[in-house]
């Protein structure tokens, strides 16, 4: 049987500035924003090529304070070129930072060890890690 994560929600004190960042400065793509009901939004938004997507909102999602979530994790071919792409977007970001000795020999010097770190307007903090390809 797969098990597939499909949805992780992101806590956020501003649905519009964080729909504004995840959507135009990210480019993840705005699946829907909804409003069910009084006092309801859900905004769910998937990273491009990505089977997971993240939901912000109110009323409907679990209460967690803005700016909570550590540690969640994007995974580019090229760490280089995203970097770069997320720096002309806007986005403050980290440098590149190689984090010990890649365990698994590939051309790519970066691959399994090549991150650089961002956070989101609220405090929610993401990694992005270079894999150029998987077996």
């Amino acid at each position: 049987m797969n098990w597939t994560l499909e949805v992780v929600v992101v806590p956020v004190s501003d649905i519009d500035r964080a729909k504004d960042f995840y959507g135009d400065k990210l480019g993840f793509h705005v699946d829907f924003d909804i409003r069910p009901g009084d006092g309801m939004r859900g905004v769910q938004l998937t990273p491009p090529g990505s089977g997971c997507s993240i939901v912000i909102g109110q009323g409907m999602v679990p209460d967690m304070p803005p700016g909570s979530l550590k540690g969640l994790q994007l995974v580019v071919p090229d760490l280089e070129r995203a970097r770069a792409e997320l720096v002309g977007r806007g986005v403050e970001v980290g440098e590149i930072q190689v984090l010990g000795e890649n365990p698994s020999p590939t051309p790519h010097p970066l691959d399994n060890v090549g991150f650089f770190f961002f956070q989101d307007p609220d405090g929610n903090s993401w990694g992005v890690q270079q894999i150029s390809s998987r077996p």
